[in-house]
């Protein structure tokens, strides 16, 4: 995936829409925006009661913002319709200025999906069923066509394709297992790791391989695939150790963790970055905006914030 100084990296944070603070997400936000940082993330648990809907707090965080992309990290696909999907985040990349992407995944609860009227399906079902899901939320995205896809989970039988979003909006793939992962290398637009309790650190590299052989084998440019590493910790006042191991938290000063994040870019194939602080608020993300980034910035030669 290249080295610092060739490309250009990308950093954002995730926040839970906590259905108790909606208003701290969104001022968090709106802090996010302001302090530079190129990626949101919200979480998508439609089945959590704690939780409020992903797809609503993501329509409020971009009328709040004025240049962070924001996705869903990642849309349940089980509970959320491919068809509807499709118009819903081409609204959504419209009311923003194509400002929205979209981190889906094939399901993992499935006892809570069920408990919530979705079905219940094992893992090669699930893939079957987000590939379909794919080329009917693309097919959605092409206004003049009639939408014709006919699946064993999904079927769309003459529906009228549109609107189209604002620009190509992105379908990154929360991917875990091999079949999973050699799909989103396939047909992918990104792959949003899932965090180490899901996929241990050790086996990312391993991912990342996984991911640019099946895109080679289609012919597709690996480059072409975003890649997203999702790190769960806290920034501390004074380093500490840190071993890249199972699902371990990172628990470091500034200075650790960009060295922690050159390594995951240069040996293990990233090139954005989402923060996942183990306690979420002002002084956390001020910590990785103000500290964290330009210390990576500085390694890659990134001048000013954002990405276009």
């Amino acid at each position: 995936m290249g080295s610092f100084g060739v490309m250009i990296y990308r950093f954002g944070i995730q926040l839970a829409p906590s259905a108790g603070g909606l208003g701290d997400v969104r001022a968090l936000a709106r802090l996010a925006d302001r302090d530079g940082l190129d990626l949101l993330g919200v979480q998508d648990h439609p089945y959590a009661s704690g939780l409020a809907d992903t797809f609503a707090v993501i329509a409020a965080v971009l009328a709040d913002t004025e240049r962070i992309r924001v996705f869903p990290d990642v849309a349940c696909l089980p509970l959320r319709g491919p068809g509807v999907l499709a118009k819903q985040a081409a609204t959504l990349d419209l009311l923003s200025g194509g400002r929205f992407e979209l981190g889906l995944g094939a399901g993992g609860f499935w006892p809570a999906i069920a408990a919530m009227g979705g079905p219940r399906r094992r893992a090669p079902e699930a893939l079957a069923a987000m590939e379909e899901a794919m080329a009917i939320i693309r097919a959605m995205w092409r206004p003049g066509e009639t939408v014709k896809v006919k699946g064993e989970y999904y079927t769309v039988d003459g529906v009228h394709a549109g609107p189209a979003p604002a620009h190509p909006v992105g379908i990154w793939l929360g991917s875990q297992g091999p079949k999973a992962l050699a799909l989103t290398g396939r047909i992918g637009d990104g792959w949003a790791a899932p965090i180490p309790h899901y996929l241990p650190y050790e086996q990312w590299r391993g991912a990342q391989d996984t991911i640019t052989s099946a895109a080679e084998d289609a012919g597709r440019p690996p480059s072409a695939i975003t890649r997203i590493a999702q790190l769960v910790g806290d920034i501390t006042d004074a380093p500490r150790p840190v071993r890249l191991e199972g699902e371990e938290p990172i628990r470091t000063d500034a200075a650790g963790w960009a060295r922690i994040l050159a390594e995951l870019a240069t040996e293990t194939g990233f090139d954005s970055f989402i923060y996942w602080p183990e306690t979420t608020d002002e002084t956390q993300l001020r910590r990785w905006t103000q500290e964290v980034v330009p210390a990576i910035q500085l390694r890659s030669g990134r001048t000013g914030p954002g990405v276009a």
